[in-house]
């Protein structure tokens, strides 16, 4: 790296340094691990045996992270689906769900958007946009609603996208014309309507010819949540065109509905209680603990899954 022409090419550099963070973890981790197990064999101590299982556990997931963002942090939005107060209430539930799983495993949080129709959280932490990718798609409730006086059971949906943080590289790779955007602005402001904004500081940013839009409202300025919503856009544009098979935004012009046919996982309150997973078949009746954050069993299997299929 001291080397002058290492700098010649400027991307390729970066790429080489990322590699080598990487590597260098993984390192870290195998020695780690070697030094446990070499204290297990000195003296057994059964917490110590389950804490380095675990450990285990984390670098043999670690291992099949192989997509091009899977190192990086990532951004879950959730979105309530039809029927009023039980949908509304749904994907705050989920909203909670995810930052209780992040907070287990130590991750940063930040609230990048909060509106009646959504909620947007930024996730960093080793590998979190590997770990939370497969969590996109529709999530189904169904319990005895706490809104119907009735008491009477009720299905409910929300919807669940993650995208990554590009790296800055990856980012600068995308140029949208600036007639295919629309910007919206309005006043952000605290919980129950608090410390509201004197000055439209809150960004909405829709891609015009497919319909795409993502809001910023947590920077300090107008200029940053403008910068921050349009790196969420080419986020979600990027995803786009990897799955549209296109090489190039401007051939992405079909308007872009959620795929809320796209049902991944049911939560059953009532009449029996049960969290299934209908790609995995993974499934457990623990489900106070999973609506808690206990999401293990759910991502471990797709994780799995998706490298058998790899």
């Amino acid at each position: 790296m001291a080397a002058p022409a290492f700098w010649q090419d400027r991307e390729a550099a970066d790429v080489k340094i990322r590699e080598h963070g990487e590597l260098s973890e993984l390192v870290k981790q195998y020695a780690e691990l070697q030094d446990g197990l070499a204290t297990l064999e000195q003296q057994y101590d059964e917490n110590k045996f389950h804490e380095l299982k675990k450990q285990f556990r984390e670098f043999e997931l670690s291992q099949l992270f192989t997509g091009p963002y899977d190192a990086q942090a990532a951004v879950l939005t959730v979105y309530p689906g039809v029927g009023g107060e039980d949908a509304e209430d749904w994907a705050r539930m989920l909203g909670v769900m995810y930052e209780n799983y992040a907070k287990r495993r130590g991750w940063k949080l930040r609230v990048v958007d909060d509106n009646p129709r959504s909620r947007a959280v930024e996730i960093q932490g080793a590998h979190a946009y590997g770990y939370l990718k497969k969590e996109s798609g529709v999530h189904r409730l169904v319990r005895i609603s706490p809104f119907d006086a009735k008491k009477a059971r009720h299905t409910s949906f929300a919807l669940v996208e993650v995208i990554p943080d590009l790296p800055p590289l990856e980012e600068s790779k995308l140029e949208i014309p600036e007639k295919d955007l629309k910007f919206e602005f309005s006043r952000a402001g605290g919980p129950g309507g608090q410390n509201v904004n004197k000055v439209e500081t809150a960004v909405r940013v829709i891609h015009l010819p497919t319909g795409l839009a993502v809001g910023s409202r947590t920077q300090r300025s107008q200029q940053q949540n403008r910068e921050y919503a349009l790196k969420l856009l080419k986020a979600k544009l990027f995803q786009l065109m990897e799955k549209e098979k296109v090489d190039e935004v401007s051939k992405l012009r079909a308007k872009v509905k959620p795929e809320w046919g796209n049902q991944i996982r049911s939560y059953v309150l009532n009449p029996y209680q049960m969290v299934k997973d209908h790609r995995t078949e993974a499934e457990t009746a623990r489900v106070d603990e999973v609506l808690m954050g206990d999401l293990d069993i759910f991502i471990e299997a797709e994780l799995e899954n998706l490298s058998s299929r790899a």
